[in-house]
């Protein structure tokens, strides 16, 4: 639904052939309200619409080499509470979310070197026949970009080569995780030992090429700094301007309790002005994006709700089961019934619209 004349010029202010970093990091120095205001109008463009896809995440193993500063997640392969799921595991998790109508796995886990390429051949080849069994579809949204250079290089392979055999078992689309913050400064800092800023990129960038479509994330809120958030947005923007192969921006929120670095520098949760100024310039910026995600595990049921006027327009789903937030302190609940994500969007002034992972909307509530 278009605004009036007003509307679309002070829209189009914002409207850049041409961003650089800067630029987005001027953007932060803007009010707030203006910000949400502008983002909200580019949504409203669109329509009114909120989506979410009902989906369910699977962490199949919590066994990590690389033992981030950030993350709580992770366990050495000795821990008491460290586990790697089978195969069979899996496929009862995903038959489980296709009986609740479920059409997204969301599978990602860590860099355990027990696991090889195999494992998720197998994986991916049994939810699709499993799907084909049940006459359902289910799209198989897994593995990170970090994931897939570790599973390479474990296996001496190429990444064409990797993403080109998951693809044939039944890979659909991949995750946006890993990305933290796409500056190496900071991830000598906060992930020293996976993927740097320029393998991330090139891992999407070949698999947008083999027609695999992600999603990219942000962790923002710990020790970067805004012009860091700025270069992040920028260079997702402009790969995107390249590949036109991902689907939604998920500005995730640092959750510093039980991580290393929260502990060690005392973090704090950033503060929900800082929170949805960062939503509405992703908004503003990443228009070649078709959404930007409130991913209401991190923010919490009422700042999502907020955040659906300040330039959000996508909830995420279901989620039936997460780990990886909670394990840092995230004290939202591990699911949503579809009920109450609509009230949620409803609430908001919004009106939700169910999808599927690719964007495409199956059923709009009114």
């Amino acid at each position: 639904m278009k605004g009036d004349g007003g509307e679309e010029e002070e829209i189009a202010e914002y409207a850049e052939e041409k961003w650089t970093p800067r630029k987005i990091e001027k953007l932060f120095e803007e009010d707030i309200h203006k910000l949400g205001e502008i983002a909200d109008k580019i949504n409203r463009r669109e329509g009114n619409i909120v989506t979410f896809v009902v989906n369910k995440h699977i962490n199949y193993t919590n066994v990590c080499v690389a033992k981030c500063p950030l993350c709580a997640f992770y366990r050495d392969a000795g821990d008491s509470d460290a586990y790697l799921m089978t195969v069979e595991e899996v496929l009862a998790e995903a038959e489980d979310a296709i009986r609740r109508g479920g059409t997204e796995l969301h599978i990602v886990g860590s860099l355990n070197p027990e696991v090889s390429i195999e494992y998720f051949e197998e994986m991916f080849s049994r939810i699709k026949e499993l799907a084909r069994m049940k006459k359902r579809n289910v799209v198989v949204k897994a593995l990170t970009a970090v994931e897939v250079d570790f599973i390479a290089k474990k296996e001496r392979m190429s990444i064409k080569e990797t993403l080109s055999r998951l693809k044939s078992a039944g890979l659909d689309a991949m995750p946006g995780g890993g990305a933290e913050i796409l500056v190496d400064e900071i991830r000598k800092m906060i992930c020293p030992n996976k993927a740097n800023a320029e393998k991330w990129l090139k891992v999407m960038e070949i698999a947008h090429k083999l027609g695999i479509k992600s999603n990219a994330t942000m962790l923002f809120g710990h020790i970067e700094q805004i012009r860091h958030r700025a270069l992040h947005i920028f260079k997702l923007w402009n790969l995107q301007n390249r590949t036109k192969g991902f689907i939604s921006f998920i500005p995730l929120l640092f959750h510093p309790e039980n991580t290393r670095i929260g502990y060690e520098r005392g973090l704090r949760k950033a503060d929900p002005i800082d929170i949805l100024k960062t939503i509405a310039v992703s908004r503003i910026v990443l228009r070649n994006f078709k959404s930007v995600r409130a991913y209401w595990i991190g923010l919490g049921e009422k700042l999502t709700q907020i955040a659906l006027n300040y330039g959000a327009n996508d909830i995420d789903g279901t989620i039936m089961g997460e780990r990886v937030t909670h394990s840092a302190g995230a004290k939202s609940p591990t699911h949503l019934t579809v009920r109450k994500i609509l009230g949620i969007i409803r609430a908001s002034g919004k009106i939700p619209a169910e999808r599927d992972t690719f964007y495409n909307i199956l059923r709009v509530f009114a």
